[in-house]
């Protein structure tokens, strides 16, 4: 009797909103620890859990119950270009990546991680935040690929060491597999996959045994290719076979509905929108359009 009364019935605070599609479970602890939301008017805490009743306000904002109901899941990919910041506004006024991005009817775009200015490639957008906190959480443990251009001479030596780990500030940090693949004299590609997703990883990885990043594209997110149909600055919404594989390596169920970008006009008439909206090109379907690149480099070293 006396755990039950230690722990509360109710979802935690922060699933309830990152389900709404808030924002990711991560973002909205921040503005929990920040005093910004209020649960019955009083201002929350890490840890609150809370009914269906409740009555919750960010900024003094309520939130309306249909929404704390939460959202139709929708998960798009965007092909970033080199430029394009990972941020809402940018007090630069350097173009942002959400600028590009479709119109939804309800919730809001979370990204699944972040890719740095000067880098491009793969970006995962959801209304799920639920999702977002999965795909992004260390524990979930899953890949990203990306193909590198780096300028220095590299030795087989330096790759054993990368694989093997080397220590960043922030603690120690290695590639799962490194592939050469190209290039000529001291600019040559390679691909590569790690596991976390730390702030300009890659780039203070390769800096660490002596060589500098002249470009970075991400080309996969665990079970999704970027497809070669989608342009940069370009994106289109998954299809159901890979929306089911990224709920499984984020250990989700699929147990709520799935939306879409498309019109009502699209909708009532069960017709698919164009892939990109009049954003993007091409068909969607990672299976057809992009094949793994260990499969086009040959076996993993």
């Amino acid at each position: 009797m006396t755990e039950q009364k230690r722990t509360p019935p109710g979802e935690r605070l922060q699933k309830v909103l990152a389900n709404a599609g808030l924002g990711s479970r991560r973002e909205i602890e921040g503005w929990i620890a920040a005093g910004r939301v209020k649960v019955d008017g009083k201002v929350a805490q890490l840890g609150d859990r809370v009914g269906p009743e409740v009555q919750i306000a960010i900024d003094d904002r309520p939130i309306s119950a249909k929404r704390l109901g939460g959202t139709e899941r929708i998960v798009i990919m965007y092909n970033k270009p080199e430029g394009e910041m990972v941020s809402r506004q940018d007090p630069e006024g350097r173009p942002t990546v959400f600028q590009n991005l479709p119109r939804l009817r309800s919730g809001r775009w979370i990204a699944v991680g972040r890719l740095d200015v000067n880098s491009s490639g793969l970006l995962l957008f959801t209304t799920d935040g639920e999702l977002a906190n999965k795909l992004m959480h260390p524990s979930s443990v899953i890949e990203r690929e990306y193909a590198v251009r780096v300028h220095g001479e590299v030795s087989e030596d330096m790759v054993k060491q990368l694989v093997k780990g080397v220590e960043l500030e922030d603690g120690p940090a290695r590639f799962e597999h490194v592939m050469e693949s190209g290039g000529e004299g001291a600019n040559r590609w390679y691909h590569l996959v790690i596991m976390e997703g730390r702030k300009r990883e890659v780039r203070r990885m390769w800096e660490a045994v002596g060589v500098t990043v002249s470009r970075l594209k991400r080309v996969r997110y665990g079970p999704i290719i970027l497809d070669s149909s989608v342009k940069v600055g370009k994106w289109r919404e998954l299809d159901r076979e890979e929306g089911k594989a990224l709920l499984a390596v984020a250990g989700l169920k699929d147990d709520q509905p799935w939306g879409t970008t498309a019109s009502d006009r699209h909708r009532k008439s069960g017709e698919r929108k164009p892939a990109s909206g009049g954003k993007g090109g091409g068909k969607g379907g990672g299976k057809g359009g992009s094949r793994n690149v260990w499969r086009q480099a040959g076996k993993r070293r």
